[in-house]
């Protein structure tokens, strides 16, 4: 959204209508509340006015503008000019970004999730796929393995997870499908709802997502270490838009983009040192799988559906292959530094 000075606002401001100039505004469509899982975009908006004066400025809306699963749409029809979405909420809009929703991938920190994340992203066949909605990958909102928060006794074995009624979406999903478990891709927000109503025993989500989202709170018990994956939520803008940006205003927002993700790192960081006292002062039992019953859950889980993803998407025009061994390459980078 442009916003112009007219003649009568700048007279009453003591300006002169030649010297004014144009200030941009773009609404955000995020959804929730502001948590970890929107800090990037939070400081992101922060930067971008530091550094135009107040010219440049993004509005972030918490699901004013858009429900989360209708953002992709939102940006293709100019509705909003920036948004936040998860591949797993429609994987046949964004299927190229889906192989980083597959289980087991093996990325350890969120540093190497951002890594791979944004490699992907620059990847020719990813930003054709995403340009059919108009939109721009601008960066990553990193997150750490999921797992798993339930009700009732614990479930330490994977004989356990059978008709398991679970929130889960994308591979993870797939996932605890390939075990027995039955997923639901009920949204984050409604996720606590599901829980409470019995809908579901478990929810899969990131930690920021089971404070946020308070199904911490219905929780007797959490796995510590079952670490099956995650979901991919980008930030995207409209291409449009950014198109339309002054050069000041572009690289003002790109130049941000870096300083953005380090500042969700940092907070990120700090919470999960809190992690584990968090658990203690709601009575929430930590249950640890044993890596025997872990290795079944790969062998069963990654290796099938990986192949199987590789299969469905090659079959669809996507370089599905070249996509998954990018990854690959790039976690072997990051860790060997080059």
């Amino acid at each position: 959204m442009k916003t112009y000075l007219t003649a009568a606002t700048a007279a009453i401001a003591g300006l002169s209508i030649a010297g004014s100039a144009a200030a941009t505004e773009w609404n955000v469509s995020v959804w929730g509340k502001r948590r970890a899982f929107t800090e990037h975009v939070e400081k992101l908006a922060e930067l971008v006015s530091e550094k135009t004066g107040g010219e440049f400025t993004l509005n972030v809306s918490y699901g004013g503008l858009s429900k989360n699963k209708e953002n992709l749409d939102g940006i293709s029809i100019g509705a909003f000019e920036m948004a936040q979405f998860c591949a797993g909420y429609h994987r046949d809009k964004n299927p190229s970004i889906t192989v980083l929703e597959l289980p087991f991938l093996g990325v350890n920190n969120l540093e190497e999730e951002v890594a791979v994340s944004h490699a992907v992203y620059a990847h020719p066949a990813v930003q054709k796929d995403l340009a059919r909605w108009n939109a721009k990958l601008l960066m990553t909102s990193p997150m750490p393995q999921y797992n798993l928060v339930g009700t009732g006794d614990p479930r330490d074995e994977l004989a356990e997870f059978k008709d398991m009624r679970v929130r889960a979406t994308g591979g993870i999903g797939k996932a605890f499908s390939a075990v027995g478990a039955v997923p639901t891709s009920v949204t984050a927000t409604e996720a606590y709802n599901a829980m409470e109503s019995g809908v579901v025993d478990t929810v899969a989500f990131a930690q920021h997502a089971h404070l946020s989202f308070g199904t911490i709170n219905k929780a007797d018990w959490w796995t510590a270490n079952l670490n099956p994956g995650t979901v991919n939520c980008p930030v995207v803008v409209n291409t449009d838009a950014y198109d339309a940006l002054s050069d000041a205003e572009r690289a003002a927002l790109d130049s941000s983009v870096d300083e953005a993700i380090a500042h969700y790192l940092e907070n990120y960081a700090a919470l999960l040192t809190k992690w584990d006292t968090v658990l203690e002062e709601k009575g929430v039992e930590k249950v640890e799988i044993s890596d025997a019953q872990l290795a079944e859950f790969r062998k069963v889980a990654a290796d099938p559906i990986r192949e199987q993803w590789i299969a469905d998407m090659s079959a669809q025009g996507l370089p599905a292959q070249e996509l998954y061994d990018l990854v690959q390459k790039t976690l072997s980078d990051v860790r060997s530094g080059s």
